[in-house]
């Protein structure tokens, strides 16, 4: 575990005897947040994983080029989208399939393989996962975190050795954490047959994590999930992409029909994939912001999660609920409490001056 896991923690008098010594931002309470101008408001959105920054220029150019053709279905703009991502990743261009969002083949591949067999996930992880095996009336089998806060992959494959579908999110949502490489080859070798791993790379262009489309590639029944909701910047365009053999993509494709996405998806999708340095850029942003308010945190007696991605989690002591709630009063909107950990909070990384202004309310509320 990281140091910081070892420390005492404070409790509730001790951080208000600790007041006087916070720094000057958090003492004298929120700092004033500008107006949104996208939105028209003041409300500090820390609660969806959502980029802060939006499409880039470049995208919401090609965006807007797309919605002045979209009176056709022109679909020749989706087949650049999966030839440039395929050039790009080095995977067979036929391996590669798009949708609105990534949510949608997730949800297809649980119709497809969980109907009559269960699911597994790691506890907390994406709850959507959940929901959908829910919704096709099949077993969760919900296996808790490694000490590390990684997926405990053969605890998974113990859960039950004839499971429908396999989940693991990396980096993981909400925690943030990563599961070694190595860990995920184990559960694509060694999974039932005829049972699809599910590996989400939602968040993977926050880390430095090896990526796993090779292992879509080369294996039967794996399909690796992208979209471009978060580092992109594009979750309101909804665009996603899924990675498995063509096999599997068509019994998606069965549940999906001519599965056509919206012009200026494509075209912002494209315009994305373009610019060479976003990703790299909007990484380096992240993690400095990421790294200088959890350090903060730290300092004042939290344990957060070892996140590499766009959020992270702050364990409270205390239940989550309440704390979220207080927040919303100050105008401070932060995630959902997930049953698995529920004293812990997550909070999504914004830009600097919303992560000061998450750590003023966040003071004034643990301390009053």
């Amino acid at each position: 575990m990281p140091d910081f896991s070892r420390r005492s923690f404070v409790t509730t008098a001790t951080l208000a005897s600790l007041a006087p010594a916070l720094p000057a931002w958090a003492a004298q309470g929120p700092s004033p947040t500008a107006v949104d101008p996208i939105f028209g408001d003041d409300i500090v959105r820390l609660d969806y994983n959502e980029s802060p920054y939006g499409p880039t220029p470049s995208a919401v150019k090609a965006m807007e080029l797309g919605a002045r053709q979209s009176g056709r279905y022109y679909y020749e703009q989706q087949v650049r989208l999966i030839e440039l991502f395929a050039r790009q990743n080095r995977v067979p261009a036929d391996h590669v399939a798009v949708f609105c969002g990534s949510r949608s083949p997730l949800q297809y591949g649980l119709a497809r393989y969980a109907e009559r067999r269960s699911v597994v996930t790691g506890a907390p992880t994406y709850d959507s996962v959940a929901a959908g095996a829910n919704a096709v009336g099949t077993t969760v089998h919900e296996v808790p975190l490694d000490t590390q806060h990684a997926h405990d992959v053969r605890a998974m494959l113990a859960a039950d050795p004839q499971a429908g579908v396999f989940y693991l999110c990396n980096p993981n949502n909400p925690t943030g954490t990563l599961t070694p490489r190595a860990e995920i080859e184990y559960l694509v070798t060694h999974k039932p047959a005829g049972c699809l791993a599910i590996i989400d790379e939602a968040y993977i262009h926050f880390s430095e994590a090896q990526p796993c489309l090779d292992l879509a590639v080369q294996h039967d029944d794996v399909m690796v999930l992208r979209t471009f909701s978060k580092l992109y910047g594009m979750a309101g365009a909804r665009l996603g992409l899924a990675i498995a053999k063509p096999k599997v993509l068509g019994e998606l494709q069965r549940l999906n029909g001519h599965n056509f996405i919206s012009i200026a998806a494509s075209l912002g999708g494209i315009a994305s994939l373009e610019q060479a340095d976003l990703v790299s850029d909007r990484k380096r942003t992240n993690r400095r912001v990421l790294l200088e308010t959890t350090q903060r945190l730290q300092t004042a007696g939290y344990r957060c999660t070892d996140a590499q991605a766009n959020c992270f989690m702050v364990e409270l002591r205390r239940p989550a609920q309440p704390v979220i709630e207080a927040l919303a009063k100050r105008k401070v909107q932060v995630g959902r409490v997930f049953d698995a950990w529920p004293d812990w909070m997550r909070v999504t990384v914004g830009t600097p001056q919303q992560m000061q202004t998450f750590l003023s309310a966040f003071f004034a509320v643990m301390q009053h």
